[in-house]
């Protein structure tokens, strides 16, 4: 292989056109961490809810879908917030019983129902958003009281569940300005009351956390799912000390003068200590200040739940709550500047929210609201391990689990209604699908011919440029039908890289790439005709206890879309009604086979169509061996599995 490192600014053809001598089909290998060793928990389909999850017909739901895994419940501050008052019912927990023994023995009795239809359930966690009022509200007397968290804390902490508390006065927890005043919003006003945050580097906060897990423990969780992680330009004595022996375990005295202008890092007096920042305003020393945090926060996830929650239950399932959006850096993602031997360290699965960015389409504009290519980078990051994306879709149900699936992921239905009975039976017949696909689908590893580097190097230096050219080159290979992966630059080997056909370097290239031409030339890769609304990927089981299988996974985001507002803006839609999908057909595969390997046969099936047909297929040999057949019509997703066998 050529790994090119000068390419021709007009000419990505040329740039990474493929040498003779490579054959092989890249399946990524990534090298073990330390907590590789660690059974990975592997699971394929997931719910998620925070509204509707007490209704009668939700168990019945769970039945008809059979989820491995349900986040359901509330453990974290949510909880001991608003659960003993008059606004529980609210946004965002939407607790179903008022009282905090009352709700918290309604979500032990559906734990155990859960449990007893094979469902893993993982818990809610908000580990800092707090609300509440220290004070402000007159009672009989005439005094003032505390509402929300700091009613709980103050009148409602039980020392034989939780032992004794850390601290008397709760606004120890809270972060804090300069000068000492409380950070606090007025963004949600449940009962019209404030919303604090409490800093995670606070080691008192931190024993509320671990008791709060311990109770969830109690009540017959199998996991939780953290959410909240932020920090703000929090100047507690926590965050003061905590930074400062960051910089000097960091940096040399000189390297602190040169780099910052810090002549003594003891009396030095920072304006500001920030976290998410503008990536216009940013500066090597706020990127300081974001990656010291995401750190700090990722060394309080791991001592509450990874050391303190497994002391509890060894096989505990942990996971974080992320955000990504449209690969927002800097100024999104709380693992953005992380360092990659911290990066998922020790967790289960990922949650990352797409935000506005997938929950529509616009198709005369080339815009599919997608969430692939996010998938393929967390996939490619976070080691083949389950992963889940939380888009703010409602409409697009079919679709949004197709994507997942093809991709690794674990859909979840966070945003889908299952109350709607359209939605409903779609979410059931997509999840059997999957169900009866289990060995295909259950801890498999991506096949790919192409890697596309993601920019972390570049992002840690502050210089986005080179994500929107992953982006836009990460589009074109989608629209073109290549078998890709993402994989981060700082994590990305040369005995890696060699594995694949191509290698993709952003960076390298001054401009994204026009749409005059394909990218690659067609004898050097799979070749797929098919609409570029039409994506295309593929993966190889994780055993091969059922045969040796490549699978290849089509999912299709043609559709009659809603009209546009008034604006001129494409609609999200109003539900399942409004997703319209329009079904493909013949498409042409042209599919590079493993080395050594031929077929032996060929199987379709759709969710639609679950029962697998076969159909024919023209072997050719070469320099390659290729397998050439033709896809059925499907509705949205459709997958072929083609079972190998040696070459005689």
């Amino acid at each position: 292989m050529r790994i090119c490192r000068k390419p021709a600014r007009n000419s990505l053809c040329e740039a990474l056109r493929f040498s003779a001598f490579a054959s092989a089909v890249a399946l990524l290998v990534i090298p073990q961490r330390a907590d590789a060793q660690q059974k990975r928990f592997e699971f394929t389909k997931m719910v998620a809810h925070w509204a509707q999850y007490d209704g009668d017909d939700y168990l019945p739901f769970i039945e008809e879908a059979q989820p491995d895994l349900a986040q359901f419940g509330f453990y974290g501050a949510h909880f001991w917030s608003l659960a003993h008052t008059e606004w529980h019912k609210g946004y965002p927990a939407h607790l179903p019983v008022r009282g905090h023994d009352e709700c918290g023995k309604w979500f032990e009795d559906k734990n155990r129902e859960l449990h007893k239809r094979g469902v893993k359930v993982i818990g809610h966690f908000n580990v800092e958003f707090l609300v509440g009022d220290p004070s402000g509200k007159l009672d009989v007397s005439g005094s003032e009281v505390p509402r929300g968290f700091f009613d709980f804390y103050r009148n409602h902490w039980d020392e034989k569940r939780f032992g004794p508390k850390p601290v008397e006065d709760p606004l120890d927890f809270i972060e804090k300005n300069a000068d000492g005043t409380l950070i606090g919003s007025d963004s949600y006003k449940i009962g019209n009351m404030r919303e604090y945050w409490a800093c995670l580097r606070n080691p008192n906060w931190q024993t509320v956390l671990k008791a709060w897990v311990k109770d969830g423990v109690r009540r017959g969780l199998d996991g939780f799912i953290a959410n909240y992680f932020y920090r703000h330009n929090c100047r507690c004595e926590h965050c003061e000390r905590g930074f400062r022996e960051y910089l000097s375990s960091r940096f040399k005295a000189d390297e602190l003068k040169t780099k910052f202008k810090i002549d003594d890092l003891a009396a030095h007096k920072f304006d500001e200590i920030v976290y998410w920042h503008s990536p216009a305003e940013s500066t090597p020393l706020r990127r300081e200040m974001l990656r010291w945090s995401q750190i700090s926060n990722k060394e309080v996830f791991d001592e509450v739940f990874v050391k303190y929650g497994r002391s509890l239950k060894p096989d505990l399932i942990v996971a974080q709550w992320n955000h990504l959006s449209n690969f927002s850096q800097i100024g999104g993602d709380e693992r953005c500047l992380l360092p990659a031997d911290l990066w998922g360290k020790g967790e289960d699965y990922l949650w990352y929210s797409l935000g506005a960015s997938g929950h529509y389409s616009d198709i005369e504009n080339r815009y599919l609201g997608e969430g692939t290519l996010q998938a393929r980078y967390i996939r490619g990051t976070f080691e083949d391990k389950p992963f889940t994306l939380g888009k703010y879709e409602s409409t697009r149900t079919r679709v949004a689990i197709a994507e997942l699936a093809a991709n690794g992921g674990a859909p979840m239905g966070f945003y889908t209604r299952f109350t709607d009975p359209e939605a409903r039976k779609e979410i059931a017949r997509y999840y059997q699908f999957l169900r009866r696909q289990d060995s295909i689908l259950r801890g498999n590893r991506s096949h790919a011919e192409v890697v596309l580097l993601y920019p972390r190097k570049a992002v840690h230096e502050g210089d986005l440029k080179p994500v929107e050219l992953f982006r836009s080159l990460g589009t074109q290979l989608l629209d073109e039908h290549v078998l890709f992966d993402v994989l981060p630059d700082d994590i990305a080997t040369e005995e890696q890289l060699t594995k694949y056909r191509h290698v993709v370097r952003p960076a390298e290239f001054m401009k994204p790439r026009s749409r005059s031409g394909p990218m690659y030339q067609s004898e050097s890769v799979s070749r797929f005709e098919a609409d570029w609304t039409v994506r295309v990927s593929a993966s190889q089981p994780a055993t091969k206890a059922d045969g040796e299988f490549l699978t290849v996974h089509f999912v299709n985001y043609n559709r009659n879309e809603p009209p546009k507002g008034r604006d001129g803006k494409p609609s999200a839609g109003g539900g399942i009604v409004d997703e319209k999908p329009i079904a493909v057909s013949s498409i042409a595969a042209n599919v590079i086979l493993p080395p050594g390997r031929t077929v032996s046969q060929i199987e379709v099936s759709s969710p639609e169509r679950p029962e697998p047909v076969k159909v024919q297929y023209k072997i050719s040999t070469g320099d390659d061996w290729r397998v050439e057949f033709t896809m059925p019509e499907f509705l949205v997703y459709g997958m072929a599995n083609l079972k190998l066998k040696p070459v005689e």
